[in-house]
């Protein structure tokens, strides 16, 4: 498989869906997971080397789900989908 023209999906974000969604700020279907997997995205694991890096980040961006999507981008060289303005202010490719 050519990685480098795959679509993954963090597990952070699937740790925050299910915050947002347990707080009842969020509503998705019970099988979201298996949607998702259904259309071809794959698992991004955090790693240790992810979340060290976060050390390495500036202070432009306290909210902790972004800075471990951040790190990730950086170290595993992929771009970020996001409409947050604020990771735009970091080295990464924000799409």
């Amino acid at each position: 498989m050519d990685q480098r023209n795959s679509c993954f999906v963090s597990a952070a974000t699937i740790w925050e869906i299910s915050i947002k969604t347990g707080l009842g700020k969020l509503v998705v279907a019970d099988e979201y997971l298996e949607t998702i997997r259904s259309q071809g995205f794959l698992e991004l694991a955090v790693s240790w080397e992810h979340a060290n890096a976060i050390k390495r980040l500036p202070e432009h961006h306290k909210d902790p789900f972004d800075r471990i999507l951040i790190a990730q981008a950086q170290c595993e060289r992929m771009d970020l989908l996001s409409i947050d303005e604020d990771i735009k202010k970091y080295d990464v490719t924000v799409v």
